[in-house]
């Protein structure tokens, strides 16, 4: 029974591969469809009725459930979380997948982690060495080849270049957002004690007030969106596939199979976002992908082996 669970959740970390890789060509159908922060605000409506649905249907079977924070200090945290989390990272991607192709801004994305790790040192205290540098300029390498070289030429060279800054500037966020939300789980700020799961409604919460404004003066400047239905296929997918079901999986993953095992699937999501923009966009495929996908992880891979060292050193 033990091994038809583990099986059951290895196969449940695929899908969330799946669900991720595919959301990049589906991000980009969104972002050509619909005024940017328009698309990320109905994107994170659609989240938040879920999530609290979720919420009131536990509730309901007598389980505890804690709507919103209750400290202050929970609500300033949360703050700059929803800014990083929500407005920075949908203003960069939204934007940013306007301009490049799916597969090369699935494949720059993968920089994360090393954002994540370089970002501890301020946020956490963690030791940074020569090696996580070396892994760093690696990494960058990989970027460089994948932007200057992309086989997706029908997209003009400035657009791409200014589209793949913009997905490393989200990637940048989602790295604050990580680090932010270990400091909250870890209480290093004097907040209450809250799950995963909690933490990302909260924030979610907040950043959906953020970019209200937005799109509103998008309504304003451009008049009130009419989304097709395919926009609002791609805004069900993002909200209720890749932002509530995946993540909770992704949760689950890594307390059935440990952080290390789970984390491993994030790097097969670049194979479906470059498989997703072919089928869904007519995207090419080129050497220059390969290349600098593998400098990415090798760069990727030797930040984070570093930072464990210094960890458990």
């Amino acid at each position: 029974m033990g091994e038809n669970r583990q099986l059951g959740m290895h196969g449940r970390m695929l899908l969330v591969a799946l669900i991720w890789g595919l959301s990049w060509a589906i991000g980009r159908m969104l972002a050509l469809g619909l005024p940017p922060m328009t698309g990320a605000w109905l994107r994170y409506a659609v989240t938040m009725l879920i999530f609290y649905a979720w919420f009131a249907a536990r509730a309901a079977r007598g389980q505890h459930v804690r709507w919103l924070p209750s400290r202050r200090q929970s609500w300033k945290t949360l703050a700059i979380i929803g800014v990083t989390g929500v407005l920075g990272y949908q203003i960069f991607f939204m934007h940013g997948m306007k301009l490049t192709a799916a597969g090369d801004a699935s494949l720059i994305i993968t920089f994360n982690p090393i954002f994540t790790v370089l970002l501890a040192a301020p946020l956490l205290g963690q030791a940074i060495s020569r090696k996580m540098f070396a892994g760093l300029f690696c990494a960058f390498i990989g970027v460089l080849i994948v932007t200057g070289w992309s086989p997706n030429t029908d997209l003009p060279f400035e657009e791409r270049l200014l589209g793949d800054v913009l997905i490393l500037a989200a990637a940048l966020c989602w790295a604050t957002t990580t680090n932010m939300t270990r400091r909250m789980m870890e209480r290093r700020g004097g907040e209450e004690e809250a799950t995963t799961l909690e933490i990302v409604v909260w924030y979610s919460l907040i950043g959906t007030l953020m970019l209200t404004p937005f799109a509103a003066w998008e309504a304003y400047q451009l008049g009130l969106p009419q989304p097709t239905t395919g926009d609002w296929y791609a805004i069900l997918y993002l909200g209720a596939l890749s932002t509530v079901l995946a993540y909770y999986w992704f949760a689950m993953g890594i307390e059935r199979l440990g952080a290390t095992a789970a984390a491993s699937y994030v790097f097969i999501v670049p194979f479906f976002g470059v498989l997703g923009g072919v089928l869904l966009l007519d995207e090419k495929v080129g050497w220059s992908l390969l290349v600098g996908f593998c400098l990415i992880v090798a760069g990727v891979r030797l930040v984070q082996a570093e930072s464990e060292r210094l960890r458990t050193g």
